[in-house]
């Protein structure tokens, strides 16, 4: 027996009709070829055949980008250099990028030197490893080692670094975003183990310091008078007095923050002013420079300006030889000790610790982020 004839010739992909015998209308459907799920396209023949070829052609286009994703992915896996870089590559590419970061002035050089250290270390341990499969194990074992080794300021250093690492990684594509596993490590706790300076101790070290270079003296006179750290020093310039104000950009933090000290401000506990320490770092040698070589010492020349790392050696020379008693558990005083004496011994005064050391709170942060971020903070005495 023939099979009965169908009423209605469908040639659209998809779409069905049904017969409802109640009121003897026929009734469109679509068939969603992934869900497969129906879709009731009504009663008109037209319409119907419409929207389903227009469905068809909407769902085609997604599968070819369906499938060509999956293409994608898939010489991803495949392909050598497709987040395939290994750790000792990203270091070097690191270091490069550090070095543009310095010349663009969004990094200090002693900070980028110190990140290269840390980054070189982690390399030396793992040079094989694919970047993106460095994990915290190996960074919290090498971390481990140096605070093991009472060494936990160098630890935080390095775990610092690599999370900076890290991220510039993901910025440039060679690490899945969000993968950063020096953030899993646990950040090592440092306790301060540094004695703090007396001015007893502070008097005992300077006379040292006076049978030394001069310009040990007034860089420590500096230190006292101004509260600056020692990098700031270093960079005084004549130039940099006037209104008879001695104004100073601080090198360290993100934003540059401006003091301006008059130089009438005066520290009763050594019983000279800034003015009166800037006077005695004026001598015979010309130079633009506070602190200044005044003699030939090595290749520096006359007048030349003192290295960061001059002053803590010869603070550190004067120091050993002052003799001062050490506490048990604790390391002797730095250089950079003498901002802290400063800080106590003005705060005595009754002057203003916070504005005079550049440290930030709720209030400067709004004034540092304002269009008047260029102003000078001037010290009231």
């Amino acid at each position: 027996m023939a099979a009965r004839p169908r009423k209605y010739n469908i040639s659209t992909p998809n779409l069905y009709c049904k017969l409802d015998k109640r009121n003897n209308k026929t009734y469109w459907q679509y068939r969603h070829p992934i869900t497969g799920e129906f879709v009731g396209f009504g009663t008109d023949s037209d319409a119907a055949h419409a929207a389903a070829l227009e469905m068809n052609r909407i769902t085609s286009e997604q599968l070819t980008s369906q499938s060509f994703a999956l293409i994608d992915i898939a010489k991803q896996r495949t392909e050598p250099n497709a987040q395939n870089m290994r750790l000792k590559q990203w270091v070097k590419e690191y270091k490069a990028l550090l070095d543009r970061r310095v010349q663009r002035k969004e990094l200090a050089s002693s900070t980028a030197r110190g990140r290269k250290a840390c980054a070189e270390l982690l390399s030396a341990r793992s040079q094989n490893i694919l970047l993106k499969d460095v994990g915290a194990r190996e960074m919290a074992a090498l971390i481990n080692e140096y605070v093991d080794a009472n060494k936990t300021r160098m630890a935080q250093v390095m775990r610092s670094a690599w999370i900076d690492m890290f991220k510039e990684a993901q910025f440039a594509g060679e690490v899945p975003p969000g993968f950063n596993p020096a953030l899993a490590t646990r950040k090592p706790l440092d306790e301060v183990s540094r004695q703090r300076l007396t001015l007893e101790n502070w008097w005992a070290i300077y006379r040292e310091a006076e049978h030394r270079s001069p310009y040990i003296c007034n860089a420590m006179l500096l230190a006292v008078v101004t509260g600056q750290r020692r990098g700031d020093i270093v960079k005084m310039k004549f130039s940099d007095i006037w209104d008879d104000m001695l104004h100073v950009v601080q090198g360290k933090g993100k934003g540059k923050i401006r003091i301006a000290i008059p130089l009438s401000l005066h520290c009763d506990a050594i019983n000279m002013s800034v003015r009166d320490v800037i006077n005695k770092c004026r001598d015979r040698v010309l130079s633009k420079h506070l602190i200044h070589n005044s003699t030939v010492v090595g290749g520096s020349a006359l007048g030349s300006p003192v290295a960061e790392g001059s002053l803590t050696q010869r603070f550190a020379e004067a120091r050993d030889c002052a003799k001062i008693k050490i506490e048990k558990g604790k390391t002797p005083p730095t250089f950079h000790e003498q901002r802290s004496l400063s800080e106590r011994l003005y705060k005595a005064q009754g002057i203003n610790t916070q504005e005079l050391l550049g440290h930030t709170s709720a209030k400067m942060t709004e004034l540092y982020h304002d269009e008047r971020k260029e102003k000078w903070i001037v010290i009231a005495v």
